[in-house]
């Protein structure tokens, strides 16, 4: 019980799923939070192949309108949650300036042209590798698409537990503190999971998730750099911006893998 209620407080916290309801927030409840991070992602995932399915399979519309819908949908199913760390994040970073004046940017409700700009060439980025992935969609491109918010979501989990903090409030303070050392331990579980449901369905695509895996650990360990050299830890806006940066990377990498692997 303690696990559905912190996977309903995730879908509170994460997406737009509209949960109207009061859920306890004891550490308990958020530890379970965290350890359900990556099925949070598995849902999102699946509407979104689910959606790209339907659209490609039961409608007239054109590959340019079903990317759009995929893109619109990638922001909205998360209300904009992440892009929002992302355009903090960016506005600080491009200061400039010290560790803490960055933390002080970061807290100020102002939009930067800096962030504008970011979040521009991020969408901008995201839609141009939704629209040829649509373009040369295979079967396999809806097990790749169903993957992304997976995958970023563990590595989410994994930064938000092992990274330290910037500052002692936040969302990001707040649901560390109610971590503990084995809170990411079943990402593991999950993780073979999805590898050997890959295999079972086709040694190539377990291949292709493995490429993914890799992207996103080449996401992580760059993460783990600049999070403390750029703003000295993490935040809730960082961790944002994190999830972002991740799924980017992500995306980028199915867009490959449909023109030199996939093909």
């Amino acid at each position: 019980m303690s696990a559905l209620i912190g996977f309903l407080i995730n879908l509170q916290f994460f997406t737009a799923i509209p949960i109207k309801r009061e859920f306890p927030m004891d550490n308990k409840y958020l530890h379970r939070s965290i350890q359900t991070f990556p099925l949070v992602g598995l849902l999102l995932g699946t509407l979104m192949s689910g959606t790209l399915y339907l659209l490609i399979e039961w409608t007239p519309f054109s590959t340019g309108a079903i990317a759009f819908m995929i893109w619109l949908l990638t922001i909205g199913l998360t209300g904009g949650l992440h892009l929002d760390g992302w355009i903090d994040a960016s506005d600080a970073f491009f200061s400039y300036r010290d560790k803490q004046k960055r933390l002080e940017i970061m807290k100020d409700p102002r939009t930067g042209a800096f962030g504008v700009l970011s979040v521009i060439v991020l969408l901008a980025a995201r839609y141009l590798f939704i629209y040829e992935i649509v373009e040369k969609s295979m079967p396999y491109t809806y097990g790749l698409i169903l993957v992304i918010p997976f995958i970023s979501k563990i590595v989410m989990g994994v930064v938000l537990c092992r990274f330290p903090l910037a500052k002692q409030e936040g969302l990001g303070a707040y649901f560390q503190k109610a971590s503990r050392k084995n809170s990411t331990r079943v990402y593991w579980v999950y993780a073979a999971a999805g590898l050997m449901a890959a295999y079972l369905i086709s040694p190539a695509l377990l291949w292709q998730f493995v490429w993914m895996a890799t992207a996103a650990y080449l996401s992580f360990l760059f993460i783990r750099k600049k999070t403390i050299q750029w703003f000295g830890g993490i935040t809730g806006d960082v961790l944002g911006a994190s999830v972002e940066g991740v799924e980017l990377s992500l995306w980028f990498t199915v867009w490959i893998l449909h023109y030199f692997v996939m093909g």
